[in-house]
């Protein structure tokens, strides 16, 4: 049956907040007199939150969908996942360590009504994490924002519209940065500035390693920056070689200037440099286009309570 609100959750190592977040999920939308369904996606974690979730379904049967996928796939793969299990017309993500109040949901429908958006972000002034995993996210999404015109500002506390949703799950791409698919198909997109409190249960799963490695399936896998560098880069430095040479060459024949190895030695050491570079990059490219001919799915579900 159709449902008002879907709410994804994606959950990894939260078992202490999970009763929490949907005590005040359910008392937010009976409050707003509004149909609902929460979706909880395990991914991958190694704490008691599958046996949480399981205790809550049984409490609440016709409000909550669980589902565990085999390993840890990500944040934003096991958010698709979640899209695909939502019956919603409108559907939330929000984090699972509480530090996106629940309450705050009012805040994205109310700017979603008054802007006609299909999708609308919460956004932070100040969010209470480490100064420098702030640094880290910031890079991601300004990286993002210059590189391929995607989302500086958006966050993982979002409201979405159906008709996107079903974009995105039709969207097949084993690398998923949702808030990048999301942009390729509109730009009827609204920011509301929400609260953002402390984490009070175990610490973020992402690590600086995990950063980095975001930015850089971002970077491979919806831009093709990297190439351009190469392009770029090999026209200037083959316009400076062929200055140099021909300086060389007048100051050999009207000068008489002896050139020695050392400036061979630098040219080819240099431009040895920037073909190791061209071909790791390359390598990327090569390696991911591997795995999207393998066609490897963005998840896999090992149990679903439903």
């Amino acid at each position: 049956m159709t449902k008002d609100f879907s709410v994804v959750v994606p959950v990894f190592n939260s078992a202490d907040s999970l009763t929490e977040l949907f005590t005040r999920l359910k008392a937010f939308f009976e409050g707003q007199k509004k149909s609902f369904e929460v979706i909880f996606v395990e991914d991958g974690g190694d704490d008691v939150s599958w046996e949480v979730l399981g205790k809550l379904k049984e409490n609440f049967p016709d409000l909550i969908k669980a589902i565990k996928l085999d390993r840890n796939f990500g944040q934003h793969n096991a958010t698709m996942c979640g899209f695909g299990f939502a019956k919603g017309n409108q559907i939330v993500t929000i984090d699972d360590d509480l530090q996106n109040p629940p309450e705050e949901i009012i805040k994205l429908i109310h700017q979603a009504e008054k802007e006609q958006s299909v999708i609308t972000y919460g956004i932070y002034s100040k969010k209470q994490h480490s100064f420098a995993r702030n640094i880290l996210s910031k890079s991601v999404k300004t990286s993002s924002k210059l590189f391929h015109n995607g989302a500086e500002n958006g966050s993982s506390f979002r409201l979405i519209d159906r008709k996107i949703v079903q974009k995105v799950l039709d969207h097949q791409v084993s690398f998923v940065f949702i808030d990048e698919i999301i942009y390729w198909y509109t730009d009827k997109i609204a920011f509301v500035e929400v609260n953002h409190v402390k984490r009070e249960h175990n610490q973020s799963g992402y690590n600086p390693m995990r950063l980095f490695m975001m930015a850089a399936n971002l970077t491979y896998f919806y831009t093709n920056i990297p190439l351009k560098i190469m392009v770029y880069s090999g026209f200037i430095i083959s316009f400076f070689s062929f200055i140099t040479a021909i300086k060389f060459i007048i100051q050999k024949i009207f000068f008489n200037v002896p050139l020695g190895y050392t400036s061979v030695i630098v040219t080819i050491l240099f431009s040895t440099s920037i073909i190791v570079f061209s071909l790791g990059v390359i390598g990327g490219y090569l390696s991911r286009i591997q795995t999207v001919q393998n066609k490897k799915p963005p998840y896999h579900i090992s149990k679903v309570l439903d």
